[in-house]
């Protein structure tokens, strides 16, 4: 298996523009109407006119922490050229110096020190309460700095909508267990509590899945499957247990739930819809996958509805919009997660020039995305 370097500059890039598509300057992510959004939009010409570009379209604080993220996993050093053992399936010799991450400790103390970098350019980016008061606690440099406190609140969707760069960091089966520690970890970095925490881990596998080319239809129940391992991590880890525990049952109980609804429990469809299921029904629908009636803001419901809108859209990157990024609910991070995925799908096919060529630090997500792409030891094509 092997994935081209364009498929990892449109996740990075349509996640962006997923992000900036479903704020729209905050005027989208606070618009309780998806009916309303979709007027909107029709009154501009549709998606096919909207040029995302400052000071209108800007990225919000999901894409400044999601590239935080991913420059963190970016960041290491060259090894000099020869055998390099990527997974103990896969060797391969290299005639030049290959590029080599940061691991344990070290990475982990790079992501805290980039989230509280990143929150220093958040004017006019809104970032949610739990992901100030996480980054405010957050100790980089300093031993187990990484950590802060378990919180009871901390339900939301900020650890998901910045993790889905892990999975393009660590694509491959064999590496779930990478996959499981880092973004596990660097969720509960703000979000320490396994609704918020457990939705990092579901963006960075769905990115993963998306990277092996697994059947849509499967990912959910490859998550269910993959929990018990992200418990074991957990309770190995030795970092209130007791606590994450007690709080685990919820995402596990909603996706049990929502696979069942759309007849997914055996990863293999087909899927069964609510019919109709336009703008204002899946208003309604995404509020019944929500933990307190705002579709999208919390960490098991935001990749919820990326997937459903992935399922939904297929190849059709303005259906995707349609369903992902227009909706009456935390419409940039379902956007930012969903544009990820779709663009390791799909690339850039179908996809409006204007969508993501001027989006704001697009050299930065083009950079970064060759980085992880050398990193995940994939060969340039």
């Amino acid at each position: 298996m092997t994935i081209n370097p364009s498929h990892y500059r449109a996740a990075m890039l349509l996640s962006g523009a997923g992000d900036a598509l479903g704020y729209r300057n905050q005027l989208w992510e606070y618009n309780q109407s998806g009916p309303c959004i979709h007027q909107e939009l029709q009154e501009m010409g549709g998606l096919k006119n909207i040029v995302v570009q400052l000071p209108d379209w800007p990225v919000s604080d999901d894409t400044v922490l999601h590239l935080a993220t991913a420059e963190a996993l970016a960041t290491g050093n060259l090894l000099p050229s020869g055998i390099f053992e990527v997974s103990p399936k896969l060797t391969f010799y290299s005639l030049f110096p290959l590029p080599v991450g940061k691991e344990g400790e070290e990475l982990l103390q790079e992501v805290a020190l980039r989230y509280v970098e990143a929150m220093k350019d958040m004017e006019g980016r809104k970032p949610g309460p739990t992901s100030i008061l996480g980054t405010s606690q957050l100790r980089p440099g300093v031993p187990g700095g990484y950590r802060i406190p378990f919180n009871t609140e901390a339900t939301g969707c900020g650890a998901a909508m910045r993790a889905m760069c892990i999975g393009l960091r660590y694509p491959r089966p064999e590496e779930l267990p990478d996959l499981i520690r880092v973004s596990i970890e660097t969720g509960r970095m703000t979000h320490n509590h396994p609704t918020g925490y457990l939705g990092s881990f579901a963006s960075a596998l769905f990115t993963a899945f998306a990277v092996q080319r697994r059947p849509l239809l499967s990912w959910g129940a490859g998550l269910m499957r993959a929990l018990p391992l992200a418990m074991e991590f957990v309770q190995s880890a030795g970092v209130d247990v007791e606590e994450n525990l007690r709080e685990w049952g919820f995402f596990t109980a909603k996706w049990e739930w929502y696979l069942s609804e759309r007849g997914l429990v055996s990863g293999e469809g087909p899927v069964t819809w609510p019919d109709p299921y336009g703008p204002s029904e899946r208003d309604s629908a995404y509020q019944s996958f929500s933990l307190s009636g705002w579709a999208g803001r919390s960490g098991h419901d935001a990749p919820m509805i990326a997937l459903d809108s992935l399922l939904g859209a297929g190849p059709d990157w303005e259906e995707l919009c349609n369903r992902a990024m227009f909706h009456g609910g935390d419409s940039d991070s379902t956007g930012v997660i969903a544009g990820c995925c779709w663009g390791l799908l799909h690339g850039f096919e179908g996809v409006p020039e204007g969508n993501y060529c001027t989006l704001e630090y697009s050299s930065r997500m083009e950079a970064v995305a060759k980085q992880l792409h050398k990193l995940a030891g994939w060969q340039e094509q």
